[in-house]
């Protein structure tokens, strides 16, 4: 079993104690327990006895090769919040507004705790299979296939997330830099190229961030990153309150450039679909809905599902826990969720109250009809930079998924990790360049890899891996039922993607 693949767990006797002792956080299932030596020291739970080493193995496997977890507590929860949050916010008003306020709570309830559940999946069957590392549980549980289908979905999942952050930079950045330079500014000059811009950020800022070996480094760029949001969702819910019902109507200044982010990022009809609702009778344009059943409901879910998935950066994230332990990763995940659930509530909620039934998609794009001046400048330079930071985050479970799939049991090597980190932003700028229909393939790819990392691959492995539990047990069965769950939500979403792509094909023809 290659370093990689070791799975290493606190076995401390406080699971939230912040100074565990570093030769008890390690675990390696090759070895066999030696449960007499240990029995009057740990208060332990049954699942993590087959952990154990004979002392003097694990002393020397712990000294010489190993170290412990060393990120705080706080650190973590930066990381995983900003695992969580993301380009995302920018829609949740447009599906709040296709749904109604009583259908979207219900809907982000239901999404988070189904999220947080298929984490706390994944961290036992982390702990029963004896690896931190994803494709190694999928390769435990279900062999080739299982790796080849967890490397595949984290992948996928985080090349459409890196993409969608990057499409941002593209497309709002120039924006920005065209209102602080002035009218006067060449529409032509190079530093207005989104494609240039896009290339330098990626180059001068989000790569050296990217080469960091550990997570742990990023939690201060992730604290500063999830301010910039925080400033964002002060901004949305002060303008609630000075923008009166209406005045977009009457001082609509579109700017066709400031529609392309979203544009680029959604179907064209939803965007037709948001132009249709500006149609609403005066009277009731300023009401607010509470339950909405359009075309565009049915994109709430996957929009949803894509907005809570940071599976893929879980278990690197509880692998550099300090003081390791699933009750204190469960902790870190239950403060971090919350937390997300709170600001993506307040932003769509405060969003929609804002401009009711004429939000876009993007929301940022619906106060370019009635907003402007600095104050929105220093918004959207917030919002690029949070979406910015959070590209380093979203690199790490990429490139440990390539290096598991191509290069498992070989020693770290740097060359080896510089040069897939930038293969890897190498790609996705090609992409955010070269593709401009990416959109489509991005709603395919998001429907069926966040479907996979959230429901149907942490409960299939939990199914397979934990032994000790019975198939008729409240525990299998509730993992099954999560799995089907899983299986329809991926399949509903991905054949509503197919079927809106052919009614705008048709209607594009006509």
């Amino acid at each position: 079993m290659s370093k990689q693949e070791m799975g290493r767990f606190n076995i401390s006797p406080d699971d939230d104690s912040m100074s565990s002792n570093s030769n008890d956080d390690f675990s390696y299932p090759e070895y066999p327990a030696k449960k007499s030596s240990t029995n009057g020291h740990y208060d332990m739970d049954p699942e993590n006895q087959n952990f154990l080493l004979e002392p003097t193995l694990a002393k020397k496997k712990c000294e010489t090769e190993y170290l412990p977890g060393t990120t705080s507590f706080g650190m973590s929860v930066f990381n995983l919040s900003n695992a969580i949050v993301g380009s995302g916010i920018l829609g949740l008003s447009y599906a709040m507004a296709n749904t109604g306020i009583a259908l979207f709570m219900i809907l982000l309830t239901f999404v988070s705790v189904f999220s947080l559940y298929s984490i706390h999946l994944l961290l036992k069957t982390a702990n029963e299979g004896g690896s931190l590392l994803y494709e190694q549980l999928g390769f435990k549980a279900f062999g080739l296939f299982g790796k080849l289908a967890a490397s595949g979905s984290i992948t996928m999942q985080n090349i459409g997330a890196m993409s969608s952050y990057l499409y941002i930079v593209k497309y709002e950045l120039p924006l920005v830099i065209k209102q602080l330079v002035g009218p006067t500014v060449d529409p032509n000059a190079w530093y207005l190229s989104g494609d240039c811009l896009v290339v330098m950020v990626s180059v001068f800022l989000i790569l050296p961030l990217s080469l960091l070996r550990n997570l742990g480094y990023l939690g201060y760029t992730s604290g500063f990153s999830l301010l910039c949001m925080v400033f964002f969702l002060i901004v949305v819910i002060y303008k609630k309150f000075e923008i009166t019902c209406g005045s977009w109507l009457t001082n609509d200044v579109f700017n066709s450039t400031l529609n392309n982010t979203m544009s680029q990022l959604t179907a064209e009809d939803h965007t037709n679909g948001a132009e249709l609702n500006v149609t609403h009778d005066d009277d009731d344009m300023c009401k607010p809905k509470y339950f909405v059943f359009n075309s565009q409901t049915v994109y709430a879910v996957p929009i949803l599902t894509f907005s809570f998935v940071c599976h893929p950066a879980v278990l690197p994230i509880y692998q550099e826990l300090k003081g390791r332990s699933r009750k204190r990763m469960m902790n870190v995940s239950n403060v971090s969720f919350f937390a997300m659930f709170v600001m993506y509530l307040l932003a769509a909620l405060f969003g929609y109250l804002t401009f009711y039934g004429n939000v876009e998609p993007e929301l940022l794009h619906t106060y370019s009809k009635v907003a402007g001046g600095i104050i929105f400048v220093i918004v959207r330079l917030a919002v690029l930079m949070a979406v910015t930071l959070t590209v380093p985050i979203v690199i790490f479970p990429i490139r440990s998924s390539i290096t598991q799939l191509l290069c498992a049991g070989k020693d770290f090597a740097w060359w080896r990790h510089i040069l897939i980190t930038f293969l890897i932003l190498a790609f996705t700028n090609v992409l955010v360049i070269f593709v401009p229909t990416i959109r489509d393939i991005f709603g395919f790819i998001g429907a069926s890899a966040a479907a996979m990392l959230v429901f149907i691959l942490p409960s299939a492995f939990y199914i397979k891996l934990v032994k000790k539990e019975a198939m008729n047990s409240v525990q299998k069965i509730g993992a099954l039922l999560f799995l089907i769950s899983g299986f329809v939500v991926m399949i509903g979403s991905m054949t509503l993607i197919i079927i809106d792509w052919v009614h705008t094909e048709s209607s594009d023809g006509h």
